[in-house]
């Protein structure tokens, strides 16, 4: 265990026995230095940990105090329960519905699937993309094609082996987003008509992805804590024809939910037995709260079943539009995919990413990026509980920038979703995530905007919206 996490298990002690009570400040940060010993850094991270756990809140000029809560317990929302079997989709016309809704910027933007473009270093990217543009090599519109510019396949390499996983930089492909490599990579492995396992819910991305492709969807029971069933995984694959898997395994959209290290090992030994390739969209990876960071599916892929699909839209680069697939065995086809598909990822953009990977600070944009993420969910999780009314279900992440909602069963967010953008707000409702258009009493709310009066206004006129469904 860290410093940080022993100070924050030791502080967490003193609350739950009531010497430290609600309502009476912590140390501050230059205190706690003084009385642990410990770097001013450790203290903030310790007291991040406590603050994303609801048990201390930041006080604007005032410090850190107990928190009291209104509801110490309230409960994660359940496991889900699709019906089975498996699913013809027509769901784009209706997401498309929902999302062309909430495009406006005077909207709050709880239904947003970006977070706020303000948390990220676009000032010191646009200097290394004029640079690449400045340096640019013709040659590099031939050299450049598919699979990638080859010093941005080696920084990416490198980040694979610090995190245990030995990928060649020949296995990755650049693709143009993430959502261009799950495309490339159900293309790689699918016919129309084929069946595709993914989780419910999941990201709507990927059912829109298998509509067009003509694929037929079986959902797999999910926990917004665990992630996917395993047990229900196996008994679908031994009872149907899949020929992929389409999974978040780590801050899952739209739950949060992160799969064990543990269960990554089980479910890729299920997949070796099976012989089916895993597909994981892992955009959110680097979005971890915490000191560790979740294992790599790739560092325990030793058949190359595993086709990993990321970007730098959610960590670096909103707008960059550049992703890529390491992409194990079928390497050679998603790269010939890539040239019929798209032919080529902007090549300055591949420099000046690979320019900034190597010399640009990317970790300490990431140490302060899930520093302010964790600070925000505490925010929304108490927003929720001054808010909402009982029988709420909150999914609390350890990662990423969304958080799950289960309401009361009478509420149908879909309604909701119509009623709070006539009030300049949007949501994500639950059906979008659905194959079957279920959780209709549920939702997704994107706490990756740094904004707290407007999170606090908007979350109270969602809290009486849905008291008047009830």
């Amino acid at each position: 265990m860290s410093r940080y996490q022993e100070l924050a298990e030791h502080t967490a002690r003193l609350i739950a026995d009531g010497l430290l009570r609600p309502g009476e400040r912590l140390p501050s940060v230059r205190q706690a230095c003084r009385i642990h010993a410990i770097s001013p850094v450790t203290v903030t991270q310790a007291y991040y940990l406590l603050e994303s756990r609801g048990l201390i809140e930041a006080r604007p000029r005032s410090g850190y105090f107990v928190r009291a809560r209104l509801d110490p317990r309230l409960p994660e929302p359940e496991m889900s329960h699709p019906a089975g079997g498996s699913t013809q989709l027509q769901v784009s016309d209706f997401i498309f519905q929902i999302l062309d809704s909430v495009r406006d910027p005077s909207v709050v933007p709880l239904g947003s699937s970006f977070p706020s473009p303000y948390l990220y270093p676009l000032d010191k990217l646009g200097r290394f993309l004029a640079g690449a543009a400045r340096r640019f090599n013709p040659l590099a519109t031939v050299t450049d094609l598919p699979p990638g510019n080859e010093a941005l396949r080696r920084q990416l390499a490198l980040r694979y082996l610090a995190q245990g996983a030995s990928v060649s930089p020949q296995e990755i492909v650049i693709t143009s987003g993430a959502m261009e490599g799950l495309n490339l990579c159900l293309q790689a492995v699918t016919q129309p008509g084929d069946l595709i396992a993914i989780e419910s819910p999941t990201f709507y991305a990927g059912l829109q992805a298998s509509e067009r492709l003509g694929l037929k969807v079986i959902e797999i029971p999910s926990h917004p804590r665990h992630g996917v069933s395993l047990p229900a995984l196996e008994e679908a694959l031994r009872r149907h024809p899949i020929k992929a898997c389409l999974l978040m395994l780590n801050f899952a959209n739209p739950t949060g939910s992160r799969l064990s290290d543990d269960d990554k090992r089980a479910l890729l030994a299920l997949l070796r037995r099976h012989d089916v390739p895993l597909i994981e969209d892992d955009v959110y990876a680097e979005l971890y709260f915490g000191q560790q960071a979740p294992l790599c599916s790739k560092a325990e892929d030793k058949t190359g079943l595993v086709m990993h699909v990321s970007s730098f839209s959610k960590c670096l680069a909103p707008g960059y539009r550049v992703g890529w697939v390491a992409a194990g065995r079928y390497a050679g086809r998603i790269q010939r995919q890539k040239l019929s598909f798209s032919l080529a990822t902007t090549i300055p953009v591949q420099i000046a990413l690979a320019d900034y990977l190597r010399q640009g600070g990317f970790e300490n944009h990431l140490r302060r990026l899930r520093q302010t993420l964790v600070q925000q969910e505490a925010e929304l999780a108490r927003a929720v509980e001054r808010h909402f009314p009982p029988g709420t279900r909150l999914a609390r992440p350890q990662g990423g920038y969304f958080t799950w909602l289960e309401l009361p069963a009478r509420v149908d967010t879909l309604r909701l979703h119509q009623e709070a953008l006539a009030r300049g707000i949007s949501i994500a409702p639950g059906p979008i995530f659905s194959a079957t258009r279920a959780f209709r009493h549920h939702l997704r709310l994107n706490f990756g905007h740094p904004d707290p009066k407007r999170l606090e206004a908007a979350m109270a006129t969602l809290g009486a919206l849905i008291a008047g469904q009830l």
